[in-house]
């Protein structure tokens, strides 16, 4: 079976690279691309490197030009998504790259978000460990998929595994991320701008204000479900010091998170609940001990790779991980979560290799 696809947000920096992944899939047609203000344009106009889709033209986002499709893809800014959804309740399959449907309290969508609050919908991540399983047994036939955040995916593989065997402590997490402008999007945003950003390292979102962290205490705090014991209160239990850097590089991340070691674990129980979790994983991978990776070495792949050291003088865990926030950041793990629900090799059309610097 051929499944007819439609992916709006389509000129932006996450729709061009989901439409990049599709245009190598065997199962799917790319029928429509949709925009706002690009909306009657050429796509090739605005994802020149898209040659074999060069006979698209962007279309208006609406949910007439979305409906009649078995997949839609929203790639469109945060807040935005819920009023297409809301028209889209017979289409077989919808996967929303923005934030409308990753949070399950409305008091963080509040703080962190503002706007109408939209239905949690099944978390794309499928490696996550959640209460005893894997998070892809929840996208086993699932219509409705919110896609993740590329900080909160990256920060969440980082830690889910020692987070759910119950050897490192969720109250005290403090992660750095190098992070890729490209996250942000493509809108004009004066920060971003190459002058600014060149040559530099800059600090944003500092101070617990970042919108990726209810989404990181929200998987972790589910990861936890099958610990000895939860959380409680607002955080779950969950808190976390979470600080993103923008470095000169067009697309990655590089995160550094710690925890502190709970009493008792030696180092091979800490170092087992990480190669436990992803030894039998494609597209999460812990390297050998004493190894870590490099953003470069995860360009262009549907791949996580992480490094964890256990620092005894200062009690805690360290992992440091890199993803390329445009793929396993957010469109790999999209195609990744259709795969699944679809019932699809979860691997079609997605590469464990990088791009060779």
């Amino acid at each position: 079976m051929t499944y007819s696809v439609a992916v709006s947000g389509a000129s932006g920096y996450a729709g061009g690279e989901i439409l990049r992944i599709l245009a190598a899939h065997p199962d799917v047609e790319i029928r429509t691309v949709t925009a706002h203000s690009n909306a009657g344009q050429p796509l090739i106009q605005h994802q020149p490197h898209l040659r074999s889709l060069a006979h698209l033209t962007l279309e208006d986002t609406t949910p007439e030009v979305l409906a009649g499709h078995d997949i839609v893809f929203l790639a469109l800014p945060h807040g935005q998504s819920g009023q297409y959804t809301d028209a889209l309740g017979d289409t077989p399959l919808v996967i929303d790259a923005g934030a409308d449907h990753r949070l399950e309290s409305v008091a963080d969508w509040d703080r962190f978000y503002g706007g109408d609050f939209h239905e949690p919908w099944v978390y794309g991540v499928p490696e996550l460990p959640v209460a005893g399983a894997k998070q892809r047994r929840r996208l086993e036939g699932a219509s409705r998929i919110a896609a993740p955040g590329c900080n909160a995916s990256t920060v969440s593989l980082s830690l889910a595994p020692g987070v759910a065997a119950g050897v490192i402590d969720p109250s005290d997490i403090v992660t750095v991320l190098a992070v890729g402008p490209s996250g942000a999007g493509r809108s004009l945003k004066t920060h971003l701008l190459a002058s600014e950003i060149l040559g530099s390292a800059n600090p944003y979102a500092v101070g617990g204000t970042h919108r990726h962290i209810p989404e990181i205490r929200q998987a972790l705090a589910a990861a936890r479900e099958s610990s000895v014991e939860g959380g409680t209160g607002p955080d779950r239990g969950i808190r976390i010091s979470f600080t993103p850097v923008l470095v000169p590089m067009a697309r990655g991340i590089l995160a550094t998170s710690s925890a502190p070691i709970v009493p008792g674990m030696t180092d091979e129980q800490i170092r087992g609940a990480w190669e436990s979790a992803y030894g039998d994983e494609t597209f999460v991978q812990l390297l050998p001990a004493g190894e870590f990776p490099r953003t470069a070495d995860v360009l262009g792949a549907n791949t996580a790779l992480m490094g964890l050291a256990i620092d005894r003088a200062a009690n805690r865990v360290t992992v440091v991980t890199a993803v390329d926030n445009l793929v396993k950041g957010t469109a790999g793990a999209a195609v990744q979560s259709m795969n699944i629900a679809l019932g699809l090799p979860e691997g079609t059309a997605l590469t464990v290799n990088g791009v060779a610097p």
